[in-house]
């Protein structure tokens, strides 16, 4: 077997279209099976142009002057499945005769896995800010059932130690004739309501450094001094109740529905720790939860009651009232301080 023989063997072996052009006008000497197989026969008289027609034999010419090497795609149909072929022309000299030599190659598996791979790619991207935006609304859900430190504390360990916060101060607000307006409202205006109503509490809470621990029905619950220490977390919710009574003030004179809060403040220890193991939510427990949760049933509509114990520690901030001495459940016999609203212009923080 001679050596353009065994050649052609190979080439054919390898799936490799090879044929000889002349370089001047580009018509066809020679082509192996494989060409013939991918692009017919094309006759001797048959040009580049003839078999590829959307080739640019201007820019050919151009590349094999300049570098001696053009190379370039073209799609074509075969039996209903698009091919394409890589061709890469090369300039050479044979026996005082200009030749470009044209190999063709088969790349359109190639082709097919780099739209795979670019496919999977953009489908990785999609899901990867999809992923990161469902990570942030998580994160931000849970922000709102637990303080920063106690959310970073369960997203690295998954689960949260109980801890003892002493001392904060605490306090919890309920409304006043609640579950009349319950019966009375459709269900899509109370929730519009308190929703609208504890979104202010929260923005006020925040401005004197309450953390609000939850909301039961007409019951919001927030604290200051929780989860880092505040020396001056008496002031900070008795600041905070106060603005709480105003700013109802102000909506029940625009707004058709009127509501009116009982407020309790207590000072103490409180444990803070996640609740549940699927529907989990942070907490907290203690004597100061409990006092005021006490304290806010002596209200009167509009006020807000204190302890005799966290009333000291407010006397040289605010007005306080004697309310007497009151029978508290667990806490015996202690003297009850109605917190006025003196507004003081040192006081006042909007």
């Amino acid at each position: 077997m001679s050596i353009a023989a065994i050649n052609e063997q190979l080439l054919r072996a390898i799936g490799v279209g090879v044929a000889l052009l002349g370089g001047k006008d580009f018509s066809f000497h020679f082509h192996n099976d494989t060409f013939e197989e991918w692009f017919d026969n094309p006759s001797e008289a048959a040009r580049l142009e003839d078999v590829f027609e959307d080739i640019d034999t201007q820019a050919l010419k151009e590349g094999l002057a300049a570098n001696g090497r053009y190379t370039t795609e073209v799609r074509f149909k075969k039996k209903r499945r698009t091919m394409v072929i890589a061709l890469d022309f090369t300039a050479t000299r044979e026996a005082n005769q200009d030749i470009a030599v044209l190999v063709c190659q088969n790349i359109t598996r190639i082709r097919e896995l780099e739209s795979m791979i670019d496919s999977y790619s953009m489908m990785v991207e999609r899901n990867t800010r999809e992923l990161k935006r469902e990570k942030e609304q998580v994160e931000k859900l849970l922000l709102n059932v637990m303080p920063r430190s106690v959310y970073e504390e369960y997203k690295t360990f998954g689960v949260v130690t109980p801890q003892l916060y002493d001392p904060v101060s605490v306090l919890m607000l309920n409304f006043v004739g609640f579950a009349d307006a319950v019966t009375a409202l459709d269900p899509g205006v109370i929730v519009t309501e308190l929703n609208d109503i504890y979104s202010s509490f929260d923005r006020i809470g925040e401005q004197f450094g309450c953390e609000r621990i939850k909301t039961i029905g007409d019951a919001y619950i927030t604290v200051a001094g929780l989860p880092d220490p505040t020396p001056d977390h008496a002031r900070s919710t008795a600041n905070a109740a106060i603005r709480f009574i105003r700013y109802l003030e102000r909506r029940n004179a625009s707004h058709p529905h009127k509501w009116q809060c009982r407020i309790g403040l207590a000072s103490g220890s409180v444990v803070g720790s996640v609740v549940g193991i699927q529907k989990y939510v942070y907490d907290i427990f203690g004597p100061a939860v409990n006092l005021a949760g006490e304290l806010q049933d002596f209200s009167e509509p509009m006020q807000i009651s204190v302890h005799d114990g966290m009333a000291d520690s407010l006397t040289d901030h605010f007005e306080m009232e004697n309310l007497g001495t009151r029978a508290i459940a667990g806490f015996g016999e202690q003297t009850v301080w109605h917190l006025m609203d003196n507004r003081r212009p040192a006081d006042t923080k909007q």
